[in-house]
């Protein structure tokens, strides 16, 4: 196990845990464990060492550790890297720490996934297809599970990590074996400082890869960023596409997901011509929506999850086994219920607009009543009304400043009716939302929960917004009606 900054015969590391929740709290515990000098520093968590940042002098400490939700230019990590002093993420010092296996083979590898959107999914399909394969493998990360207890577990063969951009911009040393950008759309802007950050951020997954460096095959962007990387000596660029592959690639054949990049040695005879089936569609039925078929990102994040797994040597039939076992995800486009020939659909991890296009692409034209609305976070949705406008045949807005999106439709959606929810009561607004819905909606329709916003404007979360939709939901009566008023 590497050393710490400042860690020596005798003398312990003295490191600044910046953040004490989830993340916060399994470095503090790990670091005490291995004997560091720990203090913790966080506003709002009544077990934090110190409660006020501007009473910490970073340089009095050999090393900083910080929780994601800190941005770089706070003025307490800000005044660290002027110090001099390293500022490490949660991941960097799981990757620093990581312990061998315990059957003796080093490290559990790493197999990690980024992107604006999906990385839950695929890093859910990942860890599923390695479990079927017969590995212990958590996915870990930004899924909830701090990487820094899975890296420290010798028991643990291999690890199906997410990674946002955050967790990403303070880790500099990791050498992912094979690592997957699924997308990028503006998100977090005011975070990184531009989309430029945004986007380096993202790209510092590639850094050091062993193996292979995955992305979507449809995105110049992406393959860009691959070709730019500074990679291990024969490292592979692997695409996926939702249509048919070529050498080198994942992608979809006749209903059937194929691989054309790992199925046979590179000098097997006819390997150019040949491709191994993974899966089909049908594997993933479980996961359509309610028009019964399977969402084109749902796919790709099936062809990503696949590419990590076989670029570590995973069997074509675990892939298969893997995404059977893989359940549908809380809030990522679940049937709530069906009433009056009306379907109701909990996408509320739909947070930005990226997300929320990809949700309304599943479905028919002029099929959607649309909920939207939340925490813009300064983001505009021209775009994304200007691509989706055709589904719509109605919107409801939510949100404390329903202006962004109000605009938006105003400009490139103006004959769909729009109905705006006042804001006032938070307590009954997914109550109000979801009657203004089923007035619009006609049989057939979907009455479609994906803000393309943050929550925190009028709930806990999204979980909580999603969970608020769906009890409103069930609180419908066939026919008309509820039966009870939410509270």
């Amino acid at each position: 196990m590497a050393q710490l900054p400042g860690e020596g015969a005798g003398s312990p590391a003295r490191v600044l845990v910046v953040g004490l929740g989830v993340t916060g709290r399994a470095v503090r515990d790990v670091l005490l464990a291995r004997g560091a000098a720990v203090t913790t520093v966080d506003e709002r968590a009544s077990d934090a060492d110190v409660a006020d940042p501007g009473a910490v002098d970073p340089a009095a400490f050999d090393l900083v550790v910080t929780s994601p939700g800190w941005p770089p230019h706070h003025p307490l990590l800000a005044a660290a890297g002027a110090a001099g002093v390293p500022v490490w993420s949660e991941v960097e010092l799981a990757w620093r720490l990581r312990v061998d296996r315990a059957r003796g083979e080093g490290p559990a590898p790493w197999l990690v996934v980024t992107g604006t959107n999906g990385k839950t999914t695929t890093v859910g399909m990942l860890s599923s297809i390695l479990t079927a394969a017969g590995h212990r493998a958590p996915a870990v990360g930004n899924v909830g599970t701090p990487v820094l207890h899975a890296a420290t577990d010798p028991d643990v063969d291999v690890l199906a990590v997410e990674l946002s951009s955050f967790q990403l911009h303070f880790t500099t040393s990791m050498a992912a074996h094979a690592a997957a950008i699924l997308n990028v759309a503006p998100d977090h802007l005011d975070w990184h400082g531009g989309m430029d950050a945004y986007v380096a951020d993202k790209a510092r997954v590639y850094h050091r890869a062993v193996l292979a460096c995955v992305y979507d095959a449809a995105d110049p962007r992406l393959e860009r960023l691959v070709a730019d990387a500074d990679v291990e000596e024969g490292a592979r660029a692997v695409g996926f596409t939702r249509g048919a592959p070529r050498p080198g690639e994942l992608g979809v054949v006749d209903g059937i997901l194929v691989d054309r990049a790992f199925h046979l040695p590179f000098d097997a005879p006819g390997r150019q011509g040949s491709a191994a089936e993974l899966a089909t569609l049908d594997d993933l039925a479980h996961l359509a929506g309610p028009t019964g078929a399977v969402a084109p990102h749902v796919v790709a994040n099936a062809l990503a999850a696949a590419a990590l797994a076989r670029a570590w040597g995973v069997p074509a039939a675990a892939v298969r086994d893997g995404l059977r076992a893989f359940p549908a995800g809380a809030h990522r486009s679940v049937v709530v219920r069906e009433v009056d020939e009306v379907a109701y659909v909990d996408d509320s991890k739909a947070t930005n607009a990226h997300a929320a296009a990809a949700s309304l692409a599943a479905y028919p034209p002029g099929t959607v009543v649309w909920l939207a609305g939340g925490l813009a976070k300064g983001a505009r949705f021209e775009d994304l009304v200007a691509a989706r406008a055709d589904r719509l045949r109605a919107v409801v807005l939510i949100g404390v400043d329903a202006s962004p999106w109000a605009d938006a439709l105003a400009r490139h959606a103006p004959a769909i009716p729009v109905v705006r929810v006042d804001p006032t009561d938070t307590g009954t607004v997914m109550t109000r939302a979801v009657d203004a819905a089923r007035r619009l909606a006609r049989p057939g329709d979907t009455v479609l929960l994906a803000p393309a916003s943050a929550s925190m404007d009028q709930f806990v979360s999204y979980a909580d917004r999603g969970d608020r939709f769906a009890q409103a939901v069930r609180a419908l009566v066939p026919g008309g009606g509820t039966e009870h008023a939410e509270s």
